[in-house]
């Protein structure tokens, strides 16, 4: 439809309009033409009526003077010549506007029965193709989306049956796999007793615990106390990704090492491929040096034999890190009641890693944030997270960014893209400290990442 309907038509309008233009300028030009001759018509008639009179007063002049008996011979004479002369010209003058008016009428008569005709024709005829034209897209048109009405019905069941076949529970189900920490949820809090140094001398049935309980608490206690917001109601615990995923719950750790090991064992693959390809080539060389020398070939086969070293080791050490993981997995229940207690994690936002967490120890690091359970999910919910990245850019010019809510920046800066242009000319960008600002869409390269979720 788009190359044989709308950009024919778009073709032909175009030059449809080409031709149009040229036939009226063949009208204007034959009109133009008629004028001229008409001019040349006037003129000559104008000539021939001036050279009438002059003549007439050559006559008069020459009867007056051949009357007066005292004009002399040589008057008489003279005015007999002017009038000969006058006679002749309007004579010529007569013959040439005859002329002219004869070749004015014939070229009136054929620009009104030829050449118009003829561009009016022309006109006829372009507007008819255009109108057959018409009635081809139109045909194409109707024969184009009839094509498509099976694609599209066949597209609508399709959704109808998938619609039918949602399953909710497996939904969310895939939704808990995919994001699910992996922690053991706390444990309860235990009573802690202050009335156990007022009642020192009562006997041991009453409430008191005993020293070593009471340290137990105190630990407890103090680790209650530093415990976090749930990320979902709350805000998110930040620290700098690390190398091993530590700071990932056990799951998402377990999932992003398996993903890692996978692209390794591909770069491995690779690497290996090509080393048996150097092989072959050199094989090849040392038996016909004429074809090139093996020596040129062992630099890059040395590097790829560093590159098979390093992705062996670096498999070996995430393999490491996952059999930790794996290992961990099963036997934490005990020590998450005390440690691990702000880890009970709900689907929220992702991280900037694409996860949901950081480890228990930036957890407890973290700024006490104990206000009573009453308020623990009261006044929390605004997210003070910075916007996910979801490009860069390049900056093409200098901006000096004076304006409140703009962001200076040197011409070749690398910015983080945090919001498109809305169609005003502004892009919201974030430098690498953390600052955001606007900064003009003209000034700078911007390029998007694709299937970005903010990482």
């Amino acid at each position: 439809m788009a190359h044989r309907v709308y950009g024919e038509l778009m073709r032909y309008a175009h030059d449809l309009k080409t031709e149009r233009k040229m036939h009226l300028q063949e009208g204007r030009k034959a009109q133009q033409y008629l004028d001229m001759c008409w001019k040349q018509m006037d003129n000559s008639k104008k000539k021939f009526e001036r050279e009438c009179r002059e003549a007439e007063k050559a006559q008069q002049s020459y009867e007056r003077l051949d009357n007066d008996t005292n004009a002399t011979k040589a008057d008489v004479e003279k005015a007999k010549q002017q009038l000969n002369l006058r006679t002749h010209m309007a004579d010529e003058n007569k013959n040439e506007y005859a002329a002219q008016l004869q070749n004015f009428n014939g070229e009136q008569h054929k620009h009104f029965y030829v050449v118009i005709p003829q561009i009016y024709k022309q006109l006829q005829e372009m507007d008819e193709r255009r109108t057959i034209k018409l009635s081809e897209c139109y045909r194409g048109f109707a024969d184009s989306e009839r094509k498509v009405i099976p694609i599209i019905s066949k597209c609508l069941e399709g959704m109808i049956l998938a619609a039918k076949s949602v399953d909710e529970r497996r939904d969310s189900q895939m939704v808990v796999d995919s994001f699910k920490s992996g922690f053991e949820p706390p444990g309860d809090f235990p009573f802690e007793d202050y009335s156990q140094h007022i009642y020192r001398t009562i006997s041991d049935g009453t409430i008191s615990a005993s020293k070593q309980e009471s340290g137990k608490m105190d630990a407890k206690t103090t680790v209650g106390k530093a415990k976090g917001k749930l990320w979902l109601f709350g805000k998110k615990p930040k620290g700098p990704a690390l190398e091993d995923f530590s700071h990932l719950p056990p799951e998402q750790r377990r999932k992003k090492l398996q993903q890692r090991i996978d692209e390794l064992n591909r770069e491995l693959q690779k690497e290996s491929d090509q080393k048996d390809a150097l092989n072959k080539m050199k094989d090849v060389y040392e038996k016909n040096p004429q074809m090139g020398d093996p020596g040129s070939l062992q630099p890059k086969l040395a590097e790829t034999m560093n590159n098979i070293d390093r992705l062996r080791m670096e498999i070996h050490k995430n393999e490491a890190w996952l059999s930790e993981v794996e290992g961990k997995t099963g036997g934490r229940g005990d020590r998450r009641h005390s440690s691990d207690i702000n880890h009970l994690v709900t689907q929220g936002r992702e991280s900037p890693e694409g996860s949901y967490t950081d480890d228990a120890n930036q957890e407890v690091r973290g700024p006490p944030q104990q206000h009573g359970h009453h308020s623990e999910f009261d006044d929390e919910f605004e997210d003070d997270d910075p916007l996910p990245a979801i490009g860069h850019c390049k900056a093409i010019y200098p901006f000096d960014g004076h304006n409140e809510g703009t962001l200076a920046m040197k011409e070749g800066e690398v910015l983080y893209i945090i919001e498109e242009d809305k169609g005003d000319g502004w892009t919201r960008a974030r430098r690498q400290n953390g600052e955001e600002g606007y900064v003009p869409t003209s000034y700078i390269d911007v390029t998007l990442e694709k299937n970005s979720k903010g990482s």
